[in-house]
């Protein structure tokens, strides 16, 4: 069965850095995409950034200029570097991962890991 591993949350200081990572394990043939989506206390889960297995990406306007999400397809791996991070940032945040196997006949189907919690706080 496919599995999503997130990690590298945690707690850090307004204006500080986290890099997420998120690792894909299981029998997977292709990946068409990766991404982060986050949700906050009382929010509804949104789309933070996306990468595709060709390396095309896309940013929420509130992050562009201080996030970079990047993948390591060799190894079924996304990270996202978050920087200046504000309390706004706060949330638990989901990899997202489209994933092509012979279980599904290689047609694609979305997985998520399980989020890890990103807390913003002096």
């Amino acid at each position: 069965q496919v599995q999503l591993v997130e990690s590298g949350g945690g707690l850090v200081q307004p204006g500080g850095s986290l890099r997420l990572s998120c690792a894909a394990s299981g029998v997977i043939f292709s990946m068409d995409a990766m991404g982060w989506y986050r949700q906050a206390q009382g929010k509804e889960r949104e789309v933070v950034a996306t990468i595709t297995s060709g390396g095309s990406t896309n940013y929420a306007d509130s992050v562009k200029g201080r996030f970079t999400v990047s993948s390591d397809n060799t190894k079924n791996t996304v990270y996202l570097q978050m920087n200046s991070l504000n309390p706004e940032d706060t949330a638990v945040y989901y990899c997202n991962a489209v994933v092509r196997s012979v279980r599904t006949s290689y047609l694609p189907r979305p997985y998520w890991g399980k989020g890890t919690l990103v807390n913003v706080s002096s």
